[in-house]
C-alpha cells in the first residue's frame, strides 16, 4: 500500500512527473503482479508454501530497503526497479500465504475461510494505507503536501519505505520464528509418543 499511497506524491512532487507519466510509472507494479502471479503459484507448488513465503518477505524487505537508499537523481528507474522487487515478492508471498491457509482447512470450511482471508487482507490494506499515509505526512514534515518542497517529499518517501522495510523484517522474523516453534512442538510431541 505504501507504493500506491506515497508513489504518486513522490513521482509528482520529487521527480516532477506530470499526471500521465505518474500513471504510467504506477502501472508497473500491477503489471509485475499480473505477470508474476502464475509463476509464483508454480514456485509455491514446487518448493513449498512456507519456503516461498520467506522468499517473498525477503524480496519485499529488500525492495523496501533499497528504495529509500537510492538518490532522487536515479529518477524513474530508481523508483521502478525496487518497486518490481517489492511487487514480485508480494505476489510470491500472497500465493504462498493463500496456499498455506487453504491447505490446512477442511472442504466444508473453505468458503468461509476464503472469505475471512479476503476480509483480513482488505482490512490490512486499508490500515496499511492509512498508517503509511500518516508516516509519509510526518516524514515530509510539512503541513501541506501539495506545496511541499521536492526534498521534503523525497524525505517522506524514504522514511515511509524505511518503516515498510522494518515491518517486512518483523514479518520475516515472525514467519521464521513460527516455523521453528512448530518444529519444536512437533519434535516434543513425537518424543512424548515414543516414551509412552
Amino acid at each position: 500500500m505504501a507504493t500506491l499511497v506515497v508513489g504518486p506524491f513522490y513521482l509528482s512532487g520529487a521527480l516532477a512527473l506530470d499526471a500521465s507519466r505518474v500513471g504510467l510509472v504506477m502501472s508497473s507494479g500491477p503489471i509485475v503482479a499480473a505477470l508474476t502471479g502464475v509463476p509464483a503459484g508454480r514456485f509455491v507448488d514446487r518448493l513449498g508454501a512456507h519456503r516461498m513465503s520467506i522468499v517473498g518477505l525477503i524480496a519485499m524487505a529488500a525492495g523496501s530497503s533499497i528504495l529509500p537508499m537510492l538518490p532522487t537523481r536515479f529518477g524513474i528507474p530508481g523508483y521502478i526497479a525496487p518497486l518490481v522487487v517489492i511487487t514480485a515478492g508480494y505476489a510470491l508471498f500472497q500465493a504462498a500465504n493463500n496456499t498455506a491457509v487453504m491447505t490446512s482447512i477442511g472442504p466444508d470450511q473453505r468458503g468461509v475461510t476464503s472469505g475471512m482471508l479476503n476480509l483480513s487482507r482488505n482490512l490490512g490494506l486499508i490500515t496499511g494505507a492509512s498508517v503509511m499515509g500518516i508516516v509519509f505526512a510526518l516524514g515530509s514534515a510539512t503541513t501541506n503536501i501539495m506545496t511541499a518542497r521536492p526534498e521534503a517529499v523525497a524525505a517522506g518517501m524514504r522514511i515511509t519505505f524505511a518503516v515498510a522495510a522494518a515491518l517486512m523484517v518483523l514479518g520475516l522474523a515472525i514467519a521464521v520464528g513460527s516455523r521453528t516453534l512448530s518444529r519444536r512442538t512437533a519434535t516434543r510431541g513425537a518424543s512424548v509418543e515414543q516414551t509412552e
